[in-house]
């Protein structure tokens, strides 16, 4: 298959800061790797797992599209335009930082840790209106399909993305071939499994592998039984 970027969870930058565990897909924070900047306008994919009651004080951010989808646990939000909220598993979260925004993300629970993907994209127009959005989304929803969780049309389902950007996540208890067909031209595919494993052609993947490919018009997957993946159709212009 052409066009095609394969990335193994083994070979994903890591930072172990104590209260923080985090494994960074594209080069984040200390973790440069001049081939794993970015895959279009997908800039950050980061697991990372929060020692409970720790947290990441507050820090600034703009012009940015950030998404955090929870895993496991609770996970407390406050910014600066008075927003706080806890997110769950289940919820999804976005915060277009747009001309300027601080904010904090604490575990919510002092004894369990929490285990959420913090994800950023880059924005299709610059310096607008910070915003923030959340929503819940039934696990049992995307059971042996896709479900549509981020979306950049209002009225579509999904929460809004000021970017042409789709995500999906997808929980196959039973073993399927699905065809995803992508919703713009010249758009490309990142999908990361979460648990389970995948075939696309000749190519394995298992958890926490991820993998893009782009210059194609849909996508045929062969999920395995016992399978949950995240997929983001992104630009490929950054």
């Amino acid at each position: 298959m052409k066009n095609v970027v394969i990335h193994r969870a083994n070979t994903r930058g890591h930072a172990n800061h104590g209260w923080l565990d985090s494994y960074h897909t594209f080069s984040f924070a200390q973790y440069y790797d001049p081939e794993r900047m970015h895959f279009g306008v997908l800039r950050v994919l980061n697991d990372d797992r929060v020692e409970g009651g720790k947290g990441f004080g507050t820090h600034p951010h703009d012009n940015m599209e950030i998404i955090s989808i929870p895993l496991k646990g609770d996970l407390e939000h406050k910014d600066s335009m008075g927003n706080i909220h806890v997110i769950s598993e289940g919820d999804v979260q976005v915060m277009s930082a747009g001309t300027g925004i601080t904010h904090s993300e604490y575990n919510k629970n002092m004894s369990d840790e929490v285990n959420f993907l913090q994800i950023w994209i880059y924005p299709n127009k610059k310096n607008v209106v910070p915003r923030y959005e959340q929503q819940s989304f039934k696990k049992e929803r995307r059971k042996n399909k896709l479900q549509q969780v981020i979306s950049p049309n209002e009225g579509e389902e999904g929460v809004l993305i000021q970017q042409d950007a789709w995500f999906h996540l997808g929980n196959y208890e039973n073993g399927e071939d699905i065809l995803y067909p992508l919703k713009k031209e010249g758009n490309g595919i990142y999908l990361f499994v979460l648990e389970g494993s995948i075939q696309i052609d000749e190519i394995s993947l298992e958890k926490r592998d991820g993998i893009g490919i782009w210059e194609i018009n849909a996508l045929t997957i062969e999920v395995k039984p016992n399978t949950e993946f995240l997929l983001m159709e992104v630009p490929m212009n950054n």
